[in-house]
């Protein structure tokens, strides 16, 4: 099944039903008003959204309409939590590596995880707001998870049963701030805005044989100024698949119904692949040539995140935004 949200001017927007395809849509007030509330209430609308997706695909719809997907927020426009986690430990190695900093011996064994904002999210297609270009603009392209009522401690194995959805990201980010900010001892505020989600999101069962171990086994490609920038594969490197993860977040505290789990930058061991980040290839290329030879964003730069099926049919839509100039 594939959701997605539409702005209809409301805070949370509207729930539609989307096509496999990606091309029609058809709301779903009747069965609740918005995707936060479908998650609520997940045991009793999953079953009556899934019909309404078999509908749909069967072209026993009428009033369905064509999707326009400027015209769609992030599937939840607001969240009671995210969380975003570091499965990749290359993306760690790396990143740290340009801190001039060490990668604990427990990362193996305990995840990373950090809560970041959740009151408001960037549509898909919404620009990327950027002050000063000095703060060190980023992309970082992930995949994500959006979980049902979960209790507290909830062990891995049970885990899987509370991944209701599955999403991309964009987890913006501003590199030259998070330094000063994790010095302080505490975590990020000013180097992580407001980030995006994929146009769609889509329940498990949608990706086949490519979820397996709570894993997406599927390349996520990122474009930058329309030129392919990285296409790692999201299943391999992972360390801790998102049933750990969910585990892991739920250790003290229940999780709420619509809480978002990011894997952290998709990142692999092999370089050929490209990154997901900049700061990842500035990295690479000071160990290549001794200096970076990539800039952050700039304005104007357009950044794309996409990912595809076997048969190259996109599976959330892209994110699609574009750097510009944040004028109060």
């Amino acid at each position: 099944m594939k959701l997605a949200t539409l702005n209809d001017g409301s805070r949370d927007g509207c729930l539609i039903v989307v096509s496999k395809n990606l091309k029609t849509g058809f709301k779903v007030e009747s069965i609740c008003p918005s995707l936060i509330v479908a998650l609520e209430n997940w045991g009793k609308t999953k079953d009556l959204l899934e019909s309404v997706y078999t509908d749909l695909n069967n072209n026993n719809i009428k009033k369905n309409f064509r999707i326009d997907s400027t015209k769609l927020l992030s599937p939840l426009p607001r969240c009671y939590q995210w969380l975003d986690g570091s499965a990749y430990l290359s993306h760690v190695k790396r990143v740290r590596k340009a801190r001039n900093a060490q990668m604990p011996d427990s990362f193996l064994t305990d995840p990373l995880m950090y809560q970041g904002n959740s009151d408001s999210f960037l549509s898909p297609y919404e620009n990327l707001p950027l002050i000063d270009e000095e703060w060190g603009a980023d992309f970082e392209s992930e995949v994500a998870i959006i979980t049902d009522d979960t209790p507290m401690n909830c062990s891995s194995t049970n885990a899987k049963d509370h991944i209701c959805l599955l999403m991309l990201v964009n987890d913006y980010s501003l590199r030259n701030l998070i330094p000063a900010e994790l010095a302080k001892g505490f975590g990020f505020i000013h180097g992580k805005p407001s980030g995006s989600f994929s146009p769609v999101a889509v329940t498990p069962d949608e990706l086949g044989d490519s979820w397996k171990d709570c894993k997406i086994h599927l390349p996520v490609k990122t474009w930058l100024n329309d030129n392919l920038f990285g296409e790692p594969n999201a299943g391999k490197d992972m360390q801790f698949g998102f049933d750990t993860l969910v585990s892991h977040a739920s250790k003290t505290r229940s999780l709420s119904a619509g809480t978002i789990i990011g894997s952290g930058t998709v990142s692999n061991e092999d370089e050929s692949v490209g990154a997901s980040c900049l700061v990842e290839k500035r990295v690479i290329e000071i160990a290549k040539y001794g200096e970076t030879r990539t800039p952050f964003l700039r304005f104007g730069d357009k950044v794309k995140i996409e990912m595809c099926n076997a048969n190259g049919d996109s599976i959330f839509g892209a994110i699609e935004q574009k750097v510009t100039k944040w004028i109060k």
